[in-house]
């Protein structure tokens, strides 16, 4: 049995209930505002402060029954408009707990209470916002930004900044989807500057950081992403009993760190983040799949396979990494596969745009030079017409790959160049990394060896510092090196043609593993792969086959 509050440590409770609140010090507001209601009713005011650091720190249970309480404390006082505000946020934080059926119950009540308050008011402005979430999740962007800037208008009319930042940013998302990019991003960056001059509800501060971080991600604005990610942090480094609202941002917070080349770091906080319960289901896929890229850069097959399938169970598409990782494990055909399918399930240009560089390259690993020169065309297309730099260099790797695998080294090569540059100044060595190796073949192929070394032995330390355990593997084993011609008519890559010929002349795997400067094991698999390839089950065989294909030249004795 409890012991009961006097009057006088209620008091002293309420006040040090606003004093942590003022602190932002969340969950010791809500055991003290709790305290101070236990002696007697709080007012409201106390309330809605219970309200926000109930949600600021992710205690779900409390924060339901103050929003009832409200609701009807305000109904009962004839403040229908202030009783439908407090309802609406009840549906807004189940609907992103994935509660839809609860979430849709308040917002009919909200609605209920605004169509009895028979005229306009600030709740009207925020039963807006969840439909211009479903016309953006169904590609209406037109009638979603309409919408989103009526809510606006309805907060600037009740002078209430929270709804008409919600409104702009959700107005500036739109944009970013419908590709106008600089138009979009410029609206969100005015919103944020009006975030960072304060004002606002700690928790409309919180979701604007996060919305904004999103869209920044989506447009493959880094820059812009990695210096919001970035306030937010600190913001919520001044405020550690801040639980609900890190969710997303430390998933991006992650691909940041793990694009920065700092995978330990991007592992702690993946796993910092996944320990949190009140992190809705998406979003702990979104950390898993976070989880599951790392382990498979560092080469970690196993660890990265676990990973991906613990994503799918939270419902994120574990593509394309997925698809990446099959890839490594010798399994190109199921690869292409599943990325084709995810690339014709995806309308959104933008979105295309994240996927069409694995696309390009499971292409390739699958020796299918047309279809990488497709997707590497349609990214440039939506690379030109949406704009930015990280963009334009996505489609540049992935212009200079397709031209390198067609044998066309001198086109890679500025290509290739111009990625280089965009990535290594963004601070992304891993990328700019594996561009090296490609300008390494590159520069093999037209006669420069200085050139070739150079940018071999600058990807290779990269890959070593990071730990990039498979890269490491394809520059030891020759795979990443192999010399670039135009694939032949037989599907055989330049490698192995070139291991074709040797095996011709009667050398043996190992006298060819000596030519090549390769390891016997990596000309075991090239043999076997050309046995594959050309239908032949012997060496006398493929001798005949090259013979006959012209593949090497008759000498006289």
């Amino acid at each position: 049995m409890s012991t009961p509050v006097t009057d006088d440590e209620g008091t002293g409770a309420a006040e040090q209930g606003r004093a942590s609140f003022a602190a932002r010090r969340w969950n010791d507001a809500v055991d003290d505002f709790l305290r101070a209601d236990a002696g007697a009713p709080l007012a409201v005011a106390d309330l809605e402060n219970l309200a926000t650091s109930a949600a600021m720190s992710a205690r779900d249970g409390e924060l339901f029954q103050v929003y009832e309480r409200l609701a009807a404390l305000y109904s009962d006082a004839g403040n229908l408009a202030a009783a439908a505000r407090s309802s609406f946020w009840a549906g807004f934080r189940l609907a992103a707990m994935g509660e839809t059926a609860q979430s849709g119950g308040w917002y009919a009540r909200a609605q209920r209470l605004v169509d009895e308050h028979k005229q306009e008011c600030v709740a009207t402005g925020y039963l807006m916002l969840p439909s211009i979430r479903r016309h953006m999740a169904s590609a209406q962007y037109e009638v979603a930004l309409r919408v989103a800037r009526e809510a606006s208008a309805i907060g600037e009319r009740f002078a209430d900044r929270d709804l008409v930042t919600f409104g702009r940013q959700l107005e500036g998302r739109v944009l970013v989807l419908q590709g106008k990019i600089e138009e979009g991003l410029g609206l969100l960056d005015e919103v944020m500057v009006s975030v960072i001059a304060g004002g606002l509800s700690p928790i409309v501060t919180a979701l604007t950081y996060c919305a904004v971080i999103d869209a920044c991600h989506q447009a493959c604005s880094l820059d812009r992403a990695r210096e919001w990610t970035s306030a937010f942090g600190t913001l919520c480094d001044s405020q550690p009993q801040s639980a609900h609202f890190g969710g997303i941002c430390l998933a991006h917070r992650a691909e940041i760190l793990q694009l920065g080349g700092e995978w330990e770091k991007a592992l702690a906080e993946v796993r910092r983040a996944e320990r949190r319960e009140s992190i809705p289901r998406p979003i702990q896929g979104e950390m898993l799949y976070q989880e599951a890229e790392i382990h498979r850069l560092r080469g970690e097959t196993k660890l990265a396979e676990e990973a991906y399938r613990a994503a799918s169970a939270y419902g994120r598409d574990p593509q394309p990494g997925l698809a990446l990782l099959r890839v490594v494990q010798g399994r190109a055909d199921a690869a292409v596969t599943a990325i084709r399918r995810l690339v014709d399930a995806t309308v959104v240009p933008l979105e295309r745009a994240r996927l069409l560089p694995a696309f390009v390259e499971i292409s390739l690993a699958a020796n299918d030079v047309a279809g990488a020169r497709s997707g590497s065309d349609e990214l440039m297309r939506i690379a030109t017409s949406n704009g930015g730099e990280v963009l334009e260099a996505m489609a540049a790797h992935a212009r200079g790959a397709v031209a390198l695998a067609a044998g066309d080294a001198r086109a890679a090569v500025p290509c290739l160049r111009r990625a280089f540059d965009v990535w290594h100044a963004a601070g992304a060595p891993y990328i700019a990394a594996r561009i090296r190796v490609s300008l390494s073949r590159a520069c093999r192929a037209l006669g420069d060896e200085d050139g070739a070394e150079l940018e071999l032995s600058a990807a290779r330390g990269v890959f070593e510092r990071l730990g990039a355990a498979h890269d490491l593997e394809r520059l030891d084993s020759g795979v990443a090196t192999d010399p670039v011609e135009p694939p032949s008519e037989h599907g055989l890559t330049a490698r192995e043609l070139q291991v074709l010929r040797l095996l011709a002349t009667g050398m043996t795997n190992k006298a060819i593993s000596v030519e090549l400067v390769l390891s016997e094991k990596t000309v075991d698999r090239h043999v076997s792969n050309i046995f594959t390839k050309t239908g032949v089950g012997s060496r006398a065989a493929a001798t005949a086959f090259a013979y006959e294909r012209g593949l090497v030249v008759r000498t006289r004795g």
